[in-house]
């Protein structure tokens, strides 16, 4: 039973991530503003704070870490995400173990999809521009793996991205659904499962893990708010969106995940075709 450290323990992955985890491992887990999970193996730790991150791995003494936190909607977002990068390869060093990362899709300018593990990061957002310095950072170890992904779901809690839209909606705001915004969205039980393979896995590199159905912005908003019966779309439009501040295309290529991984990467129609059948 290996002991894993994972980040991020109020995020829409690790609050998914974490009981998995502790199946078939010992946990600890850190967090920041909240602690949903209210367990025992939670602790409060601020990843920007070297001596808080050192402090909790010399205590837990972990031989992987799983990197989840890094916000992308606080006014800090670049500094949380650069800065707990840095301090997170720091600890894994000091304490010999094994970093799995989560990245994104959207450090590339979307102009390009699908793409390969090979292809060079080109962010056109801060978003994207501190993820791809992250990765830099991480790349310094001599055992990690970068996992890029895409919009994460459940279909048994909403993502923070359908809750947005369907409390803007209920609030009567417009909500514009992107056509043109390429994305490959994957299945928050797909993604944790794939992170606790790639624990024990010794592939040191970059690697795309995502949902094999390729979906706009659109497609998967829809298909979000059909699954959870929301009605109010009054204020709700389609369109196109503006390539200079957002990408278009960040498809990515999953065949290095196919031949290495066991772990199935279910599209989302084949999500919600498993959810129907087992109700």
């Amino acid at each position: 039973m290996s002991r894993i450290l994972i980040t991020g323990g109020s995020s829409y992955l690790g609050q998914n991530l974490i009981p998995l985890a502790m199946a078939t491992h010992e946990v600890c887990y850190t967090f920041y503003h909240r602690d949903p999970l209210n367990l025992p193996q939670g602790r409060y730790v601020d990843i920007r704070d070297a001596q808080g991150v050192k402090k909790v791995v010399t205590e837990f003494a972990p031989e992987i870490i799983i990197h989840t936190a890094g916000s992308n909607r606080s006014p800090d977002m670049s500094q949380v995400i650069t800065e707990g990068a840095e301090n997170m390869r720091a600890a894994a060093y000091f304490a010999n173990a094994r970093l799995i990362h989560i990245s994104t899709d959207v450090i590339f300018d979307g102009e390009n999809g699908p793409y390969r593990e090979s292809d060079p990061p080109n962010p056109i957002h801060a978003y994207g521009r501190a993820k791809a310095e992250a990765e830099a950072t991480i790349r310094r170890l001599p055992s990690y793996a970068i996992v890029r992904t895409s919009l994460i779901y459940s279909l048994k809690q909403m993502d923070l991205g359908t809750q947005w839209m369907v409390d803007s909606l209920r609030a009567g705001e417009t909500v514009t659904l992107f056509t043109d915004q390429l994305r490959n969205p994957v299945w928050v039980n797909t993604l944790s499962l794939a992170c606790l393979e790639l624990a024990q896995n010794s592939y040191v590199g970059i690697i795309n893990v995502a949902g094999r159905q390729a979906m706009s912005r659109a497609e998967f908003g829809l298909k979000m708010l059909g699954w959870w019966n929301i009605v109010e779309r009054t204020t709700l439009n389609t369109g196109t969106s503006n390539p200079i501040l957002f990408p278009r295309d960040c498809r990515l290529d999953l065949s290095l995940a196919q031949r290495l991984l066991s772990t199935p990467l279910l599209g989302v129609d084949e999500v919600i075709e498993q959810h129907q059948a087992k109700e």
